[in-house]
């Protein structure tokens, strides 16, 4: 296609540096020495600085102290901070235990939403990635794929396909957040969770207004509050949610087909 074509696709050229690495990585030459580490190691460092220290800990010069090296070193492995990311998060996709083809859509959904709660536990610098931005990398397109495929053979629509995924991966990343903020909380207080509240129970006495918050009130004399929703619990509602809207979408097909037929 010629370059003046308005159809062509622009291609700026660190875009292609970028998806290339992640599609198409350099392999070790077989001339000369055989070097220290290869870029395998460079995303393993990257992945053992973010879990110490979050991604606010991650530069280049942090991972090439990990592999023992000088910051210059890496360069000839990464172009940069940005790409090294892309790489280590297609590394921690890639140990999803992702639903395969033909199973039933809701234990393929199940077995999804819960692969992604592991792996925000094991990973918690994956949080701090936008969820709107990831690369177009392998392992993350095989788990979008995998996704999709979960429901696609419903009744749903597309649309309604793409929006309870993006419900269930909302609701996993929220409570992966609550979840590993709480974990982090415990270690630099000391304090767990029921301790926390017990210390300062006599709130309810000497400040909480029923007359203010009449909801909330009723909410709590129902005992709902100590049933407190977990994981498993929420993931069950939701579930069950996408379960009635495919049923709903089901009757109305056969709805649409039996006014078809009767004309």
């Amino acid at each position: 296609m010629a370059d003046d074509d308005p159809g062509e696709v622009p291609r700026p050229p660190d875009v292609v540096r970028r998806l290339a690495l992640l599609w198409d990585p350099p392999t070790p030459s077989a001339r000369g020495r055989r070097p220290r580490f290869v870029l395998a190691d460079v995303v393993q460092a990257g992945i053992t600085v973010a879990l110490d220290g979050g991604l606010e800990a991650l530069s280049m010069r942090r991972v090439a102290a990990e592999l023992g090296v000088g910051a210059m070193s890496l360069y000839t492995y990464v172009p940069g901070r940005a790409e090294l990311i892309d790489l280590m998060i297609d590394r921690a996709y890639g140990e999803l235990d992702l639903p395969v083809a033909g199973m039933p859509w809701r234990a393929a959904l199940d077995q999804y939403a819960r692969q992604f709660w592991q792996l925000y536990l094991r990973h918690p610098w994956l949080l701090q990635t936008t969820s709107w931005r990831t690369p177009l990398a392998p392992h993350v397109l095989d788990a979008e794929e995998a996704g999709l495929r979960t429901l696609i053979d419903t009744p749903l629509t597309e649309t309604q396909v793409v929006d309870f995924l993006g419900l269930v991966n909302s609701m996993v990343q929220g409570l992966a957040r609550g979840a590993i903020a709480e974990a982090q909380e415990r270690a630099s207080s000391g304090q767990s969770w029921d301790d926390y509240w017990t210390s300062v129970s006599s709130f309810w006495q000497d400040w909480f207004d029923t007359d203010r918050y009449p909801v909330m009130t009723r909410v709590w004399n129902a005992g709902a509050f100590e049933k407190a929703s977990d994981f498993e619990s929420i993931l069950e509602r939701l579930l069950d949610a996408v379960e009635g809207s495919i049923a709903r979408a089901r009757t109305s097909a056969v709805e649409v087909s039996e006014d078809a037929a009767s004309r």
